[in-house]
């Protein structure tokens, strides 16, 4: 399972000009199912990204994670994340798990998110969507659980 995790001050997400989510400061946090992806890949996904100390604490240092600041996650699906480019210029997507898989690892990263922490938004699977967010830091960290 791949993560791309963005630490925001605010991000959301449209579909067709009508909002779906939105959180105020927290994590944007991309996600891409893989062929050879199982509940356990979603599940180490989702305790890594929760613990992930990558805000600040009292003296400036990344050293308070999404729990400790009460912040938003915004968990919105994005296959092209499995692109490879190695062939030419036309991406790849082979390496992404199919609608089917990729749906049901999605829903299960949100279903453990929303069990374990109060504010999780997301987008909608297999839309042509649209992200807006403000980067904080900027911090940009990818997340890789094959």
């Amino acid at each position: 399972m791949i993560g791309l995790v963005q630490r925001v001050r605010e991000a959301r997400v449209t579909v067709a000009g009508t909002e779906v989510g939105a959180i105020g400061t927290g994590l944007l946090l991309l996600v891409c199912a893989e062929p050879a992806d199982t509940e356990l890949q979603a599940a180490r996904l989702v305790d890594k990204l929760l613990k992930l100390r990558i805000f600040s604490d009292a003296d400036g240092k990344m050293n308070r994670s999404l729990v400790d600041v009460q912040g938003g996650l915004l968990v919105v699906s994005q296959f092209t994340l499995a692109a490879d480019v190695r062939g030419g210029n036309r991406p790849s997507f082979a390496g992404a798990a199919g609608p089917a898989q990729g749906r049901a690892l999605y829903e299960e990263v949100l279903r453990l998110a929303r069990q374990r922490h109060p504010v999780v938004q997301a987008g909608v699977f297999g839309a042509d969507m649209q992200v807006a967010l403000v980067n904080d830091g900027p911090v940009t960290i990818p997340l890789h659980f094959p």
